[in-house]
């Protein structure tokens, strides 16, 4: 059978729940912090990845691309946030608004001030390269776009639950689907964006069915992850779709930018992966020590994610000023001392993002809104 109603612990919150949405957060900054490339063009600085060098490393993207699963974990905290909101006698409006301003003012702050940043940097300076690199550093904030999407498109998403249920998950697959189709037999290239809302979108619907998924037996997990792994084997080894799940430099095109129906094959794949490790992970965060990093994390996933890029984006600065390394020419190839310091590439930008977070992003480092240990699916 399946693990069922964990046991919601004295705070109300979900300790699984938290630690798959905040390690999600930081699974993303881990890999932009080691496995981004940057070098130099005319035109400024451009980034690659160690995909493009790598055979086979594209299958850790199918693990560690994780936006599927955060969207997904997003459509169960929305729906357990709304429910406990109408209990209160909420309106829907009313807590869409709120939702979205709490992402939506440090998200736009930041934004803004790195435009200006920019701005005044090319006008004073003449650094015809900096919108380049404000570019760079902002592009991460792209899921928060998204996210804020789902969060103004959450009534619809919820009338259209309640009134047509699992059919919702399959007409959003079958349009992710058919988009690809014209996208690709049709060369109708403007149309692959309609899937910014159909796969992501089924991505959060499918968050609405969670607490089914908890419910359900182990069986079903192993069936959600062998579905999901059969259908990235099968869309991969078609020819069709890049193998990597991230934008690879020499790929025709990235499933992920925009999404491609492959994408729906990992949420699959992560939902049965996910759910096949919770028992084990739900023993694990009721000891001390892992409570104790599970509360940290989530304090810091957020204001972490916002400004990793800027701590980045600091710490390549103060390198060059230093001279302890510069940005260079593309490279031809990866050594294996590249390799053996990604995990000394991690603390010179951790280290200038915490002074960042202390200034500016102290107000939203804090636990989220609480997750609730079970949710109803009507």
């Amino acid at each position: 059978m399946g693990t069922g109603h964990p046991a919601a612990p004295a705070n109300g919150r979900n300790a699984y729940v938290d630690w798959l949405r905040a390690i999600s957060l930081i699974v993303v900054v881990i890999w932009h912090w080691a496995f981004t490339i940057l070098y130099w063009r005319a035109d400024g600085p451009h980034a690659t990845s160690p995909l493009y060098f790598t055979s086979g490393f594209w299958l850790i993207t199918w693990l560690f691309q994780v936006m599927p699963l955060f969207f997904y974990i997003g459509g169960f905290v929305h729906l357990g946030s709304w429910q406990r909101a109408s209990s209160n006698g909420v309106p829907l409006g009313r807590f869409v608004v709120r939702r979205l301003r709490q992402l939506a003012v440090p998200t736009a702050a930041l934004l803004v001030t790195w435009v200006a940043l920019g701005a005044a940097a090319q006008a004073y300076l003449g650094w015809p390269w900096i919108g380049r690199a404000v570019k760079l550093v902002v592009s991460p904030l792209w899921f928060v776009g998204v996210y804020l999407m789902l969060i103004a498109l959450l009534p619809i998403g919820l009338w259209l639950h309640r009134r047509y249920g699992v059919l919702v998950l399959i007409w959003l697959a079958g349009a992710a689907m058919a988009v690809d189709i014209l996208r690709f037999k049709q060369d109708l290239e403007p149309l692959a964006w309609l899937n910014m809302l159909l796969v992501w979108g089924l991505a959060h619907q499918a968050g609405f069915f969670y607490q089914n998924v908890v419910d359900a037996t182990r069986q079903f997990d192993w069936a959600l992850l062998w579905a999901g792994l059969f259908g990235l084997v099968g869309l991969v080894s078609s020819g069709l779709y890049p193998a990597s799940m991230v934008g690879v430099p020499g790929d025709r095109f990235s499933n992920m930018a925009p999404p491609t129906f492959v994408i729906v094959a990992l949420l699959l794949f992560q939902i049965g992966t996910v759910e096949l490790l919770r028992p084990t992970m739900e023993r694990l965060l009721t000891r001390p020590r892992w409570r104790t990093v599970n509360q940290t994390v989530n304090r810091f996933a957020l204001p972490l994610f916002l400004f990793h890029s800027t701590g980045m984006a600091i710490a390549l600065v103060l390198f060059r000023v230093l001279h302890l390394s510069r940005v260079g020419d593309r490279p031809t190839d990866l050594s294996w001392s590249w390799w053996l310091m990604r995990p000394l590439a991690l603390v010179a930008p951790l280290l200038c993002t915490l002074p960042v977070i202390a200034l500016f992003g102290r107000r939203w480092a804090g636990a989220p809104e609480p997750t609730p240990a079970t949710a109803g699916t009507d």
